[in-house]
């Protein structure tokens, strides 16, 4: 067998990896059970590197499920048994609220506990390279040489919700690479940035003074999600009365789990309230098993992921069916209303259903 070094230079031929993986599912209908042996020995070697916490390996990783990279999805099949022991962190909230510089310091405050961490953070898109603005990522520079943080940024390419379309791919990746803690966060897109909740297993979210009609201008969206409300910037005028509305909203409905979400008051940038932050995650997360709440929300989480899951591979199967040429012929037929859509995607459909028969 050739050595680990070796084994990492190998190049992955797409059709090999085809090939291996329809033998190793089987005939269709049959179970599916994804193995190492769907994977080339480079591929074999990426998942041990990875698991080890190689970082030039996550990053290989990441970018290869973020890129939708020929094998991205064995890899993430051999990865998935490995998954589901770091606590996901969600960080989210409207621009400026300062969501960067307190992930800063909660990743401080992890490191001085011995734990691992796992930093996601998805930036808005250029729209001339199509990549990440990284900015907010001139925070992090302390961290870039504790092995014990690894920090990725991931362009949200269009995707609504606040979520890079693969940031629950890279988590998974994170999560088998032995971190303890995964943090994510958000674009910061105001009440459309929900997406979070069905990743992590605690939900921030970071409100700040000064934001015109305060709470009233987002409660319609990420208030309801929150496990945690953070009022960052609470030096500023005006972080009393973020705090009497929050509690004024959660005088007006009982969740489900019947938690009431605390309130933390921080100032970020001088590293004020990340203690008290820290122990309201933990306090959820114990209330969460006391309860026996977190196995049942981890079911919730991942059926609302798994419809996710489904629409992309329809819709990736739907548009192979579609060629860019007869689309625009498909979009000038409609136009010249010489047919109706609803049909034609009717039609697109069945074709669709159709392939994924014959996969």
């Amino acid at each position: 067998m050739a050595s680990t070094s070796q084994n990492t230079r190998l190049p992955l031929d797409t059709n090999i990896v085809r090939q291996i993986a329809r033998l190793s599912w089987g005939q269709r209908g049959s179970v599916r059970v994804a193995t190492l042996s769907c994977l080339t020995p480079a591929s074999s070697t990426l998942v041990e590197s990875v698991r080890s916490g190689d970082p030039r390996a996550l990053a290989r990783a990441i970018s290869m499920v973020e890129n939708r990279a020929a094998g991205w999805s064995d890899l993430l099949k051999a990865l998935f048994p490995h998954t589901g022991k770091a606590r996901v962190l969600g960080m989210t909230g409207a621009p400026g609220a300062g969501k960067s510089t307190l992930v800063d310091q909660l990743a401080k405050h992890y490191r001085k506990e011995n734990q691992t961490v796992g930093i996601i953070a998805v930036d808005p898109t250029s729209p001339y390279t199509g990549g990440a603005i990284l900015g907010d990522r001139i925070r992090m520079q302390d961290h870039y040489s504790d092995p014990g943080i690894y920090i990725r940024s991931m362009a949200t390419r269009g995707s609504l919700g606040g979520l890079a379309r693969a940031t629950a791919d890279a988590a998974s990746v994170l999560d088998a690479s032995g971190r303890d803690l995964v943090m994510i966060e958000t674009v910061g897109v105001g009440q459309d940035e929900i997406d979070i909740v069905r990743l992590a297993d605690v939900t921030v979210v970071i409100l700040v003074p000064g934001m015109g009609d305060d709470v009233q201008t987002i409660k319609a969206g990420i208030m309801e999600i929150a496990d945690i409300f953070v009022i960052n910037k609470s030096d500023h005028e005006g972080a009393e009365r973020v705090e009497r509305e929050i509690r004024a909203m959660q005088s007006l409905a009982m969740r489900s789990d019947h938690w009431m979400p605390p309130i933390v008051k921080t100032v970020a940038s001088e590293g004020v309230g990340t203690k008290e932050l820290a122990e309201a995650i933990t306090s959820y997360e114990a209330y969460l098993q006391k309860e026996n709440l977190a196995f049942k929300k981890n079911v919730e989480n991942w059926q609302e992921r798994l419809v996710e899951m489904l629409r992309d591979a329809m819709l990736e199967k739907a548009r192979a069916q579609v060629d860019a040429g007869s689309l625009e012929h498909y979009a000038a037929e409609i136009a010249e209303h010489k047919r109706d859509p609803y049909s034609l995607v009717e039609e697109l459909m069945e074709k669709t259903v159709r392939g994924a028969g014959h996969y």
